[in-house]
């Protein structure tokens, strides 16, 4: 059975921390109609973040960690 491509577009989204923690580079939906949107919403949007462990089991899957 062949491996498993890893989703280059996930591993550009992703960072892996050194002790194995997927955190996001920024969050979706930052750059998309930015005039409706709050200037706390945006710096929000901004910060880097750490996955919670359900979702991190299901992007692990699609890296092929």
């Amino acid at each position: 059975m062949p491996k498993q491509k890893t989703n280059k577009t996930m591993l550009k989204r992703l960072k892996i921390s050194s002790s194995g923690k997927l955190i996001r580079r920024h969050q979706l939906g930052a750059g998309h109609l930015k005039r409706h949107k709050s200037k706390g919403a945006l710096e929000m949007h901004k910060k880097t973040s750490t996955l919670f462990n359900t979702e991190a089991k299901k992007y692990r899957k699609v890296l092929g960690l």
